[in-house]
C-alpha cells in the first residue's frame, strides 16, 4: 500500500535529511520546517527507519484538512479509512499539538480525534467496542494555523536511539545531530578525523558507522514491526541487506577527553556499536593538542556555557583553539557551540555557519574550510550513505 510518508528532523537539518532520502533513491520530496515528505510503501518505511541518520522519526500521513470547530475536526478525522491500517484490536494512543489555531485546547482535540477514529472503525468493523489489546498505534493530531495533519508514527523510540549509547556524558549530543554535523562537513575517510572534546564518543561512533556503511537502525526494532500489515520477512530482508552492505577498512578516527571516566563511557559505547577497533581514544587536554599530519579534520562539540560556567575559562579555551587553528592552517575545523562570541574570541571568521539545536539549546555550527585537498563545499559524505 502506498503512503505519504514524513521524515521529521530537527530545525536546520531538513535539507540534509532530504539529501539522505535522495541518496536512498527517493524523489519528488517536499521540504518544510522540521520535516521532509515523500511517497513510499511498507518496504520504504523499513528502508527509511533503518537507513536514515539525521531524521527523528518516520510518520505515515493519514489526512490533512482545515478545521475551526470540533465538529469539523470530528468529521475530517472520521472520514479517514483507519481500518485499512489499524486492526480490530489495535491500541490507539493519541497525542497532539496546536499552534496559532482556533482549536487551541490540545486535550480536547485529542479526545475528539480518538472518538472520531473509534466511530470510523466501528462502522468499518461492525462492532461497538474495541479491546485495544493488540499492537500500538501512536496517532498525532497536529494543528497549525487551523490546518489539521493526522499521522501515525512507525518508529517508536526516536531514530537517535541507535542502541549503542546506554551511557552518556554530562551534556550528551544527540546521535542524529552528530551524524548531521559529519554529513554537513567535508570530511571523508581518507583523512584523519579528531574530536578533541569527545565526551561519550557520539561524533566518533557516528563517523565510523558512516565510513563503514553501518546503517544506524540495523540493530534496533521499530513499533511498526508489530503491526499485522507489516511483512516481518520483508523488514528482515531490508535489515539483512543493510548488514551485507557494511564495509571494512582502515580509519583514522581519534577522540580526546580530559576525563578518563568519560573516555571509558566513550569506549564502551564504541564497543556496543561494533566500531571500537576503528577508533583511538586518548586521555588528553586540548591545551596540549598537537599533530604531525598536514591535512585533517576537527569535528567537535566543545564545552560551552551550559557545561562550563565561567566565561574566563571559555575565553581561554577558545583563544587557544584559535591559535591551534592558525597553526593547523590546512585542517578543516567544524565546531558546534552555543557560545555567542565564538568567532570574536577565536579571532577567525568562519567560512560557513548555520543555526542548529542541541536539544533545546540554540547553537551555531561554525565551519572553516582550509583543506585544499577537498574541492567540495560540503556534504561530501552523503554519497557514501548506502555505499
Amino acid at each position: 500500500m502506498m503512503h505519504e510518508l514524513i521524515a521529521t528532523s530537527t530545525f536546520g537539518i531538513e535539507s540534509i535529511t532530504a539529501k539522505e532520502l535522495r541518496a536512498l533513491g527517493y524523489e519528488d520530496l517536499k521540504i518544510e520546517n522540521g520535516r521532509v515528505t515523500f511517497e513510499g510503501d511498507e518496504m520504504d518505511i523499513a528502508i527509511a527507519n533503518i537507513h536514515l541518520r539525521t531524521a527523528d522519526r518516520v510518520l505515515i500521513k493519514m489526512a490533512e484538512f482545515e478545521a475551526r470547530s470540533f465538529e469539523e475536526l470530528f468529521q475530517g478525522t472520521k472520514s479517514v479509512e483507519w481500518s485499512k491500517l489499524i486492526p480490530i484490536d489495535g491500541v490507539m494512543h493519541v497525542t497532539g499539538k496546536s499552534i496559532k489555531s482556533t482549536l487551541h485546547s490540545v486535550p480536547d482535540c485529542q479526545s475528539i480525534v480518538k472518538k472520531a477514529i473509534v466511530k470510523s472503525m466501528t462502522e468499518s468493523y461492525g462492532i461497538e467496542q474495541f479491546s485495544e489489546s493488540g499492537p500500538v498505534y501512536k496517532i498525532e493530531v497536529s494543528i497549525l494555523k487551523d490546518v489539521v495533519t493526522l499521522t501515525i508514527d512507525t518508529t517508536g523510540p526516536g531514530l537517535h536511539k541507535r542502541g549503542y549509547r546506554e551511557l552518556a556524558g554530562i551534556a550528551p549530543l544527540k546521535e542524529t545531530l552528530a551524524a548531521s554535523m559529519l554529513l554537513i562537513s567535508r570530511w571523508n575517510d581518507e583523512f584523519e578525523l579528531i574530536d578533541p572534546f569527545c565526551g561519550s564518543g557520539t561524533i566518533l561512533v557516528e563517523a565510523a558507522m558512516i565510513a563503514l556503511n553501518i546503517a544506524p537502525g540495523v540493530n534496533r526494532n521499530f513499533v511498526c514491526e508489530t503491526w499485522p500489515s507489516m511483512d516481518k520477512d520483508m523488514f528482515q530482508s531490508v535489515r539483512d541487506g543493510a548488514k551485507n552492505s557494511e564495509k571494512h577498512k582502515d580509519l583514522k578516527i581519534i577522540g580526546y577527553d580530559i576525563d578518563y571516566r568519560t573516555l571509558k563511557v566513550a569506549m564502551e559505547n564504541a564497543k556496543k556499536a561494533g566500531v571500537d577497533k576503528y577508533i583511538q581514544f586518548q586521555k588528553r587536554d586540548f591545551m596540549e593538542f598537537s599533530t604531525s599530519r598536514k591535512y585533517g579534520f576537527i569535528v567537535s562539540n566543545p564545552p560551552y556555557g551550559e557545561r562550563i560556567g565561567e566565561k574566563k575559562a571559555l575565553d581561554e579555551l577558545y583563544k587557544h583553539m584559535g591559535a591551534t587553528k592558525r597553526r593547523l592552517d590546512s585542517w578543516d575545523f567544524n565546531i558546534l557551540t552555543s557560545f555567542e562570541p565564538f568567532e570574536k574570541t577565536l579571532g577567525v571568521k568562519s567560512t560557513k555557519n548555520r543555526k542548529l539545536y542541541n536539544g533545546k539549546i540554540k547553537c551555531y555550527y561554525y565551519q572553516y574550510f582550509n583543506n585544499d585537498k577537498i574541492k567540495s563545499d560540503g556534504d561530501t559524505l552523503i554519497k557514501a550513505i548506502i555505499g
